[in-house]
């Protein structure tokens, strides 16, 4: 008996829906795969998947020319939206000759600050004319949701034309006071760098660059924030001073005294975030906050970027947050365990202070 493949799919949506699930992994040998607060479970009723079984669910999930890529032995990404207007991210690959696929579920509505348990200091840089704002964090620890949420705060408060460029899609905006425009690489746009340099051009005030994936895309992004306009980004980075450094060193070396100046002017905020798991289930975000203030812009400018965790460290009281003690008050809380605050800790050694 033929097996529908939209049909099983649907299925599987219900069980993410009802297990309260991220991810769901199919690879040829093994059974489906969720992730369910930070830990894979296999989903041992169903039947370990064969080539053609992901196969078919890549045919199913994908447009005809995005599978096409896809047997030319390409990575994809992609998104897939149900009937049920459940979103989802989606990434097909091959490993040992056969293809893999990786979905993460989108939620359909965008979560306030405080239901993400943000700090509400966040608020302050969605109501900034212009600047460069980055969240950064390893994969899978929330960057696209936070942006998500501060996105649509200023949908919700302020009438300005919003444009994001992501690929693929995730979140949806319902458009409030803002006007936005949603446009996917691969689809709407040939890349991020054509989408931002077309931006100058249409009239845009505040801009999400999903990913900035290369040299060109950083420079354009820098430059749209000293040009009026509000920059939202992302980097797969471990904290500010290491973000900082990756972003200057993309650069050839007669050019990083020049991003340099650029960064040191244009940078609003660095926020790094975690998603440590709590002590009750599910997961909650421990974070670090570095603000652009003067003594920032000077430690850019003259390249003493090692100087900058000790500021983030004194500087509570110009509303910077030190991941430390975001972590051990965490753990004051009762959030997290002890050994989840060493584990997602860069600086251990400086945890054991203040726990």
């Amino acid at each position: 008996m033929a097996v529908d493949y939209k049909h099983e799919l649907q299925s599987l949506f219900e069980l993410i829906l009802s297990e309260k699930a991220s991810d769901i992994h199919f690879s040829v040998g093994s059974h489906p795969i969720i992730r369910v607060a930070g830990r894979l479970m296999p989903l041992l009723k169903k039947p370990i998947l064969t080539e053609s079984d992901v196969t078919a669910f890549a045919k199913v999930l994908m447009r005809p020319d995005q599978f096409e890529r896809l047997d030319r032995r390409e990575e994809i990404d992609f998104s897939y939206e149900t009937s049920q207007l459940l979103r989802f991210r989606g990434n097909a690959f091959f490993q040992r000759g056969k293809k893999s696929i990786a979905l993460r579920l989108i939620p359909n509505v965008i979560k306030s600050f405080e239901e993400l348990n943000l700090p509400p200091i966040l608020e302050s840089f969605t109501q900034r004319p212009q600047g460069f704002f980055l969240c950064v964090g390893p994969v899978g620890h929330g960057k696209s949701t936070t942006l998500a949420a501060m996105v649509n705060r200023i949908n919700e408060t302020r009438s300005e034309h919003i444009m994001t460029i992501e690929d693929p899609i995730e979140y949806v905006y319902v458009e409030q006071k803002s006007l936005i425009d949603q446009r996917e690489v691969g689809l709407d746009t040939p890349s991020f760098q054509s989408a931002l340099n077309a931006a100058f051009r249409q009239d845009v005030d505040v801009i999400l660059v999903g990913e900035m994936r290369n040299t060109e895309t950083i420079a354009t992004a820098v430059t749209a924030a000293e040009t009026g306009h509000l920059v939202y980004s992302t980097l797969h980075t471990n904290d500010a001073a290491q973000t900082i450094s990756r972003i200057i060193d993309s650069f050839p070396g007669d050019q990083q005294d020049q991003i340099r100046v650029q960064l040191s002017s244009s940078l609003i905020a660095i926020f790094s975030q975690r998603l440590v798991p709590h002590i009750t289930g599910g997961l909650v975000p421990a974070y670090e906050l570095l603000i652009n203030n003067t003594a920032v812009s000077n430690l850019i400018r003259e390249n003493r970027i090692h100087e900058i965790p000790s500021i983030i460290e004194t500087g509570l009281e110009h509303g910077m947050i030190d991941m430390n003690r975001s972590l051990a008050k965490l753990v004051q809380n009762g959030d997290i365990t002890v050994e989840n605050a060493f584990t997602f800790s860069v600086n251990p050694k400086g945890l054991e202070r203040l726990i």
